[in-house]
């Protein structure tokens, strides 16, 4: 079993920055690819980066340019790093395990963290 857990939101102003972190615990960390999703108020959990075990990172183009992916795995963790933020990039943020070839869907996706609230200002 893996365990993720996010931190790294809060509330910012538009046009800043934050970065977000998963950090792993349970099994090999660089054996499964990690996937950022996102649920914002009323609407569904949409995909937003995922990076491979190779180090690979894969964008929604809402967020390409702006956000980027990466993982330590001496630390177990990946980070998003998000800038330019903008006040539809509010939602509670999730990272998101799975072995094999990205997905873009919630339902490819085996484990899951309990999610860190990002709130961006106008």
């Amino acid at each position: 079993q893996v365990q993720l857990v996010e931190s790294g939101g809060g509330l910012v102003q538009g046009g800043g920055s934050l970065r977000l972190s998963c950090a792993a615990s349970g099994r090999t960390f660089s054996d499964y690819g990690i996937g950022w999703f996102r649920r914002a108020p009323g609407k569904e959990r949409e995909f937003v980066a995922h990076i491979t075990t190779s180090g690979f990172g894969i964008y929604a183009d809402s967020v390409k340019g702006r956000f980027t992916i990466s993982r330590d795995n001496a630390k177990n963790t990946v980070y998003l790093q998000m800038n330019s933020l903008k006040p539809e990039d509010t939602a509670v943020y999730y990272c998101a395990g799975r072995y094999g070839s990205w997905a873009a869907i919630p339902q490819g996706y085996e484990f899951w963290g309990q999610g860190t609230q990002v709130t961006v200002s106008s």
